[in-house]
């Protein structure tokens, strides 16, 4: 009945109609007290913006290598410093500052955040290398670093795994010979 255009009771009207089932007991009363209706939705869902989007996209122009933070950390309470430079512009200009100057205002602020969570980093490493310690990891590392450290295990098995080699190697001799195969019955 998937293929009928209507709900229930008028998909069974058109079989009973078109003497396809047996009038069902329950017919009667539906067709005198049918089931509500609702509203079906338009078809196409919007897409959610927030106020702040524009300048999160002006943000991700400028800096592209800050895409590769989660732009939405549901679990984390630090937000990323996209929406925080979007929160600082939107701020600014509702005190009335001109949306340019704003701009500039938060991405003043971005660089000199940046900066000083290097500088915090390198002095923590020099306390480190003075007390003959090995300095901790970097508490601020970039998102590339990050993705490049969890996927750092599988590119080593790829090459170092014996049985990952092992696939490798049989995967390569099947191509080979798949080559030779369509090579020789002339399947260009």
């Amino acid at each position: 009945m998937s293929f009928m255009k209507g709900d229930l009771l008028t998909k069974t009207k058109k079989l009973v109609k078109g003497l396809a089932k047996v009038e069902p007991l329950w017919l009667k009363a539906m067709e005198q007290a049918p089931p509500v209706t609702f509203p079906r939705a338009e078809g196409t869902i919007k897409p959610m913006s927030l106020p702040e989007d524009v300048y999160i996209k002006k943000f991700y122009k400028k800096y592209p290598d800050s895409k590769y933070q989660d732009p939405i950390k549901i679990s984390g309470f630090n937000p990323p410093p996209a929406r925080l430079f979007g929160w600082r512009v939107l701020e600014l200009t509702e005190q009335g500052v001109s949306e340019e100057e704003a701009m500039a205002v938060a991405d003043m602020e971005y660089r000199s955040e940046k900066k000083a969570r290097k500088e915090a980093y390198s002095r923590l490493k020099q306390i480190a290398k003075l007390q003959g310690k090995k300095p901790p990891p970097n508490p601020y590392p970039s998102a590339i670093k990050e993705i490049q450290a969890k996927e750092k295990k599988f590119v080593h098995d790829r090459f170092h795994n014996p049985e990952t080699v092992k696939l490798a190697e049989k995967m390569r001799e099947e191509r080979a010979a798949d080559w030779q195969n369509r090579r020789g019955a002339g399947d260009w």
